[in-house]
């Protein structure tokens, strides 16, 4: 059997710590809560591997940072239940068939309006909220298009799902967010910006939706078996 890569080692010790972290958040027995207080060292252990630091000093120091981060978001009974976080994007389409991308300020790259799921708004109210935030763009939401693991897709390092709103704009003017954004912009399929992050596997599905085309939304088929196989998006 291969070696296991950086990415199957994030995976199973994200997926540790959450066991771990959740059975420390329903158990007061001492005993249960020293085992999984050790497994969250074991999985912290995986974690430093995986990001092959290099040298036992700084792979301690990175398993101690592990552990008290993970240790600091514990809570009691249902809300220590640990899951994955939920980002909302939206792919947002024109009269002209274009597609409304923002830069991110922080890395450069050029994605889709996205953000963290809020509490007190549904996923399709943050969609439309987070494309006004980023874009100065108001917009109406029309389907659902897609519902991806993002740790399995291999563009967060720990847990998240991403839910992919169709929506259509409705008003507005282009503008960036002080904070999120250094540049926005529309365009037409075949002319995305040149470092668009995960293009290859929504792009077309965007441009379809923006066409007014029917889709299917978009998912990861189930592993076979679940645990170990690759990341294939059923159609």
């Amino acid at each position: 059997m291969a070696s296991p890569d950086p990415g199957d080692l994030a995976r199973w010790s994200e997926a540790l710590s959450a066991i771990a972290r959740t059975g420390l958040g329903f158990s007061d027995n001492l005993y249960e809560r020293e085992r999984f207080e050790e497994v969250l060292h074991i999985a912290a252990d995986i974690r430093a591997a995986a990001a092959d630091l290099g040298d036992e000093v700084a792979t301690r120091r990175e398993t101690d940072h592990f552990v008290q981060e993970w240790m600091a978001n514990i809570g009691e009974g249902v809300p220590g239940y640990i899951t994955p976080k939920v980002a909302i994007g939206a792919i947002v389409g024109n009269d002209q068939g274009q597609l409304l991308l923002v830069q991110r300020r922080d890395s450069g790259i050029w994605l889709y309006p996205t953000g963290w799921a809020d509490v007190g708004y549904s996923p399709s109210e943050v969609a439309v909220k987070e494309v006004a935030e980023e874009t100065g763009i108001e917009c109406v939401p029309e389907r659902l298009v897609a519902v991806i693991d993002g740790q399995r897709m291999g563009f967060s390092r720990f847990g998240m799902y991403m839910l992919l709103f169709h929506c259509r704009a409705v008003g507005g003017e282009l503008r960036t967010h002080p904070l999120e954004t250094s540049d926005v912009g529309w365009f037409d399929e075949g002319a995305l910006p040149e470092v668009t992050a995960g293009e290859e596997w929504w792009g077309s599905l965007a441009f379809a939706a923006v066409r007014g085309e029917p889709v299917e939304v978009r998912f990861e088929a189930p592993r076979d078996p679940v645990w170990r196989s690759g990341p294939d998006i059923a159609p």
